[in-house]
């Protein structure tokens, strides 16, 4: 059975680029993780405010990301991500 965090993330992943209200896209160049947090913290609080980690915007650009069939998760994506931001 599917918890409520993994329908969010199934029904954030189809979101068509095509479609999407652009302006309710944050721009993840507003997004400001501080490094000193812990990793978990880290992940919430770039969730929290990317809001879909999946579709977002740089700019006036709409971005939609996804990943390979393989092992490793949209967690695992993430933490990788923010483990590297300085």
């Amino acid at each position: 059975m599917e918890t409520a965090q993994e329908i969010n993330l199934a029904q954030m992943k189809e979101v068509d680029i095509h479609t999407v209200d652009r302006e309710s896209l944050m721009d993840i160049r507003d997004v400001k993780v501080d490094g000193k947090l812990p990793r978990q913290q880290r992940f919430n609080d770039f969730l929290r405010q990317i809001r879909n980690p999946y579709c977002y915007r740089c700019g006036k650009m709409v971005v939609k990301i996804s990943f390979s069939d393989t092992e490793a998760t949209l967690e695992d994506r993430l933490e990788h991500y923010l483990e590297t931001m300085q």
